[in-house]
């Protein structure tokens, strides 16, 4: 009975069989449907990621947004505190008026030139180094320096400074704390250190105004690195603070000493080239400075074979090596290897050059200095060019110098005998004179005013005979060492013999000045000129140009760079010609030879003095440009709140510049040329030299032979009733006090 309600057991299995199929099924579905939700959530994870990828970015954009216009703001901050000043003062002073005052307001945008302590002293290569890096280095571990690297970097300035440079900076830097309460930097006082903030915090104030706070690894106080000046705001502790600094001196002897040396080995790089080392100091200088570096990785082909090349090489750091076709070999095989020194490609400075091997790099991070056929002949000369020119050359070398020097000489020797029988007269009175100036002459106005002294309009006593006395104060050029650099106008003026130069007859001194007798030329200031009228056309910027170009072409022939340039610096004589004035900051400098002493006008210096690579005549060129600019305009080209400002945009270039419409496609081109960022592309600085700035276009019909003799007539002449006519000067208060004596002796060639 029990048995038969039991079923057979091949009956019961097709029914789990389904059982189990349906739950498999199920559980893959369920699989399924998992996989298919971990696709799609990866999916929104990896766009969640790209959108957290694009908030990043957007963040780092808009903090690096935010930092510019703080930044920004600042400066506003404190052109808006200037302007408050200059309001206050006036209100101030509204119901007391000067007799001056106006004078003094139309002196207001007149720009005054700068220079850091000359370097003659520390950069003789034929002395032993004053500077020591490694004496100079101060310890500090790897994160300290990243930090500090990292902050340097950051400074509108100094990120354009080169790596190794930086790095030098760091290394040099020192620790400097200062109590809670107290002054970093103050207001007024001369400064000669950068800083970059440690720890603690520091507020900017300026006439005891809060103008901002500076944030931890921050670097400021850089103007003071270039060159003397004082303090334009006050850097106050509000906590106990440790930061990191670097003077002056240090910094211009690194930037001084790495630019010699990457100079003197390239140097010893093209003398040993056969090609190249016969070749006059100056052009090796003009190729030195058209070099550049280019980096290769280990396997990458500087030259490849069969390929046409117009480029030449010479390995500066690592090892390449050279590999050539064969008919044994389906591969090119290595016939040599070059290493640091060796060059190659020399064949494409002179003719199309098919390379005849493969050069490829076979280390990491290889360097190799670059010049193309077209930069050579375009600054040194075409092949046939320097052939002709160096045919022996080294064997006449001193013959060329003396004919040289002999051109000079007779060229001078020419205008003297063209010197009127009045300035013959003037000579030969001034000789008689007794070495107090002030006995045979008397002052009859102040011509001029600056922090050197003053220029004062001075007539022979009783006698109808008119000089300018520029009167410099001796503890003045003590304070800012500038003693040797007024020497070296004194030398300069009593060797220059230009009509358009100023002439100088004579120095004195006495216990608080030197004085420099110079020629008296009354028709005016130029930039008082330019001030009343805005700016000049076309006709009167060529002539102002004209006169500019001449007088650059006589200085730079007997080796002298002006490094001046401006309005402020052009005067006109009675027929209304222009002569350069004030050459404290000219020197002279040999052939191919650089100088490395910050000085010039802010609005007026060229980039490579900011960066001190070490400048020649070519600076002069690049004022020429910023000349131009400023008489067509009004207003020079690069101009902000600060000086530093100023620099920054001078960096930038010219390039980056939108003209105005008062200055038309051609001064533009001369402009632009002139104010190329490289000094050897500079127009007046290629192998045909100033002789380009003078065929120019813009300039093409100008009469050069009659302004060099004098013949043309000035658009800029104004009648004078006498010698003592000062009626184009602007009117100054006579001086207050008197300067201390100053009793060094170091005027006793004066």
């Amino acid at each position: 009975m029990g048995n038969r309600y039991v079923k057979p057991k091949h009956l019961r299995q097709p029914n789990r069989h389904v059982a189990n199929l349906a739950i498999a099924d199920v559980l893959c579905s369920k699989v399924l449907e998992l996989e298919k939700e971990l696709k799609r959530k990866d999916q929104q994870l990896q766009e969640s990621r790209s959108h957290v990828a694009e908030l990043q970015e957007q963040l780092a954009v808009q903090t690096k947004v935010i930092a510019e216009l703080t930044k920004e703001l600042q400066s506003k901050c404190i052109q808006l505190n200037k302007l408050q000043d200059v309001v206050s003062t006036q209100g101030e002073h509204s119901l007391q008026p000067s007799p001056f005052k106006v004078s003094a307001d139309r002196r207001r945008g007149a720009k005054e030139g700068v220079s850091a302590e000359p370097t003659t002293g520390l950069c003789d290569l034929n002395r032993q180094t004053m500077f020591s890096l490694e004496k100079a280095t101060v310890r500090k571990d790897s994160s300290e320096k990243k930090l500090i690297t990292d902050a340097l970097n950051k400074n509108q300035f100094l990120k354009r400074l080169e790596p190794h440079q930086t790095r030098d900076m760091v290394e040099c830097m020192y620790e400097r704390t200062f109590q809670q309460g107290s002054y970093v930097i103050r207001q007024g006082e001369p400064g000669n250190h950068i800083f970059v903030l440690k720890e603690g915090s520091l507020e900017v104030f300026q006439q005891n105004k809060l103008l901002s706070s500076i944030p931890v690894w921050t670097a400021f106080g850089e103007l003071a690195i270039l060159y003397n000046c004082t303090r334009t705001a006050s850097v106050k502790a509000i906590t106990n603070v440790k930061t990191w600094a670097l003077d002056r001196e240090v910094f211009q002897n690194i930037m001084r000493v790495t630019a010699q040396t990457r100079q003197e080995q390239y140097r010893n790089f093209l003398r040993s080239v056969s090609l190249l080392k016969n070749l006059p100091e100056d052009k090796l200088t003009k190729i030195m400075d058209c070099l550049e570096v280019e980096y290769y990785d280990k396997g990458d082909y500087v030259i490849r074979e069969g390929e046409e090349g117009n480029t030449f090489f010479i390995i500066a750091k690592g090892k390449v090596i050279v590999t050539q076709s064969t008919t044994d070999h389906s591969q090119p095989q290595v016939i040599k290897n070059l290493y640091r020194g060796d060059y190659f490609g020399e064949k494409a400075l002179i003719s199309d050059d098919v390379r005849s091997a493969n050069v490829i790099a076979d280390e990491y991070n290889v360097e190799c200095l670059v010049i193309d056929r077209e930069t050579f002949n375009q600054t040194v000369g075409t092949y046939e060019e320097l052939q002709t020119y160096l045919e022996g050359y080294v064997a006449n070398l001193a013959q060329a110098d003396e004919k040289r020097h002999a051109k000079g000489r007779s060229f001078c020797g020419q205008l003297t005998k063209e010197v009127s029988l009045e300035m013959i007269e003037l000579k030969e009175k001034v000789a008689q004179f007794p070495p107090s100036p002030f006995q045979n002459l008397e002052v009859v106005t102040t011509l001029g005013v600056g922090g050197f002294g003053r220029v004062e309009l001075v007539k022979v006593k009783n006698e109808n005979m008119a000089f300018a006395m520029k009167c410099i104060k001796k503890k003045h050029i003590v304070d800012t060492k500038q003693q040797e650099h007024i020497y070296s106008e004194k030398k300069i003026l009593e060797q220059i013999c230009s009509p358009f130069v100023v002439k100088l007859y004579r120095t004195f001194k006495d216990n608080k000045y030197v004085y420099m007798l110079l020629e008296a030329c009354l028709g005016g200031e130029l930039w008082s000129l330019l001030r009343d009228r805005g700016s000049f056309d076309e006709f009167t910027t060529k002539f102002c140009v004209g006169c500019v170009t001449e007088a650059f072409d006589y200085l730079h022939q007997i080796g002298i760079i002006y490094r001046d340039l401006k309005p402020e610096n052009l005067i006109l004589d009675a027929e209304g010609y222009i002569k350069l004035v004030d050459f404290g900051f000219a020197k002279k400098i040999g052939s191919g030879q650089k100088t490395w002493t910050f000085c010039g006008t802010p609005e007026y210096v060229a980039p490579e003095v900011i960066l001190s690579k070490g400048h020649d005549f070519s600076v002069d060129f690049w004022s020429l440009g910023i000349l131009v600019y400023e008489l067509l305009t009004g207003s020079p080209p690069f101009s902000g709140a600060d000086q530093m400002m100023t620099y920054n945009l001078i960096l930038k270039g010219i390039e980056k510049l939108d003209f105005p419409k008062a200055i038309t496609r051609r001064p533009e081109d001369l402009i632009r040329r002139l104010c190329r960022q490289n000094p050897t592309e500079r127009l007046g600085n290629l192998r045909n030299g100033i002789n380009d700035i003078k065929k120019h276009r813009w300039l093409s019909g100008f009469n050069w032979d009659s302004l060099k003799v004098r013949k043309l007539t000035s658009p800029l002449k104004r009648e004078l009733s006498g010698p003592t006519d000062y009626s184009y000067f602007d009117s100054y208060p006579p001086e207050v006090g008197s300067p201390p004596d100053e009793l060094s002796g170091w005027d006793k060639d004066f």
